[in-house]
């Protein structure tokens, strides 16, 4: 018998459901909230509101794209955490009420995890990352580096002790007056640049943490103090600033990365989370697989934002291990591995 498993996630802006079966998407739907970028990033309070107006539209669509009856899932698995309170709760309790309703079980999902198990999802291509890699999830919320030992085996062994990757890239790109989300424009910009142009702080962080704050203050002060000299500077520079400072952020994170494969004796790198698109990142780490000895992985584009195929994901493989949760356990801001 086949196994439908509904996914739903609500961790931040986007609402999303997802039905996969026996890990194969049927469907994959997320209704977006542009009403954050007005605001320069996202409002937690219009966000659940938002979750709120979207999360039955959106399930509904959800089960009808993929051609079943809501009588035929088998579990709805959803986004405990990491994430935006308010958002979670719209998603947990939603999920929950249905669960009961339709008398299935109830799987509770790591965030963190499911981008990092995306890489499962059958159409991510038939060669699958062997167990055990690091991991590493870099987002507009989180930039962190586990070892994956098996689906459910995580440990974290190092994180951002300020900024993460994806927000450095947004208040970066707003201080050139770049539209939020900044990333995916800073990184169109950065190939018309020269990456060696401008030279940014790389901030000195023992172990396998990062550090971003430093890089973001000190990109600050420089076009400060350029605009002063001429008001004209960002605007005649953008392609030459984009690209230095998608360089400096890459080399940041580059280097942990190789640190974590080399102290662990891993060979296998996998990606996840919103900035593992970047083709900056992409084409850094695929380059030097031969050099370091190693492999990486990217996700599928529409499996790197936050989406509830990945969230399905998980609660068809914790399906299958009869790993279920409990109605009484609540959204989590802070949800670790």
């Amino acid at each position: 018998m086949p196994t439908y498993i509904l996914g739903i996630e609500s961790s931040c802006d986007d609402t999303s459901a997802s039905v996969l079966c026996d890990g194969k998407v049927l469907s994959n739907l997320v209704a977006n909230q542009e009403i954050h970028k007005s605001y320069g990033g996202v409002v937690p309070e219009l966000a659940s509101r938002a979750h709120q107006q979207n999360i039955i539209p959106v399930v509904n669509q959800a089960i009808s794209k993929a051609n079943i009856d809501k009588n035929q899932l088998n579990a709805i698995a959803y986004t405990r955490g990491p994430g935006l309170l308010g958002s979670l709760l719209v998603g947990s309790s939603f999920s929950k009420s249905l669960s009961i309703g339709l008398d299935i079980p109830l799987i509770e999902v790591n965030h963190m995890q499911a981008h990092l198990l995306a890489h499962f999802i059958d159409d991510c291509g038939p060669t699958k990352p062997t167990f055990p890699f690091i991991g590493v999830t870099i987002s507009g919320g989180h930039t962190q580096i586990v070892i994956v030992k098996d689906y459910f085996d995580i440990e974290l062994i190092g994180e951002t002790l300020d900024d993460a990757i994806g927000e450095t890239f947004d208040k970066c790109g707003n201080m050139m007056g770049l539209s939020y989300p900044a990333g995916a424009i800073i990184d169109k910009n950065s190939k018309l640049g020269d990456p060696l142009k401008y030279k940014f702080t790389k901030p000195k962080v023992g172990g396998l943490n990062y550090s971003f704050s430093g890089l973001k203050t000190g990109f600050l002060r420089f076009i400060e103090k350029e605009t002063k000299l001429n008001q004209d500077f960002v605007q005649l520079e953008i392609n030459n600033l984009c690209a230095s400072l998608q360089y400096t952020i890459i080399e940041i994170l580059y280097e942990k990365v190789i640190l974590s494969l080399k102290q662990t004796n891993i060979s296998n790198v996998v990606f996840g989370g919103g900035v593992s698109c970047n083709s900056g990142i992409i084409t850094k780490f695929k380059e030097n697989e031969s050099l370091e000895k190693y492999l990486s992985y990217f996700p599928k584009l529409e499996y790197t934002t936050d989406n509830a195929a990945m969230i399905a994901m998980v609660g068809y493989l914790k399906f299958n291990n009869k790993d279920f949760s409990s109605i009484e356990k609540g959204a989590k801001a802070r949800y670790q591995y």
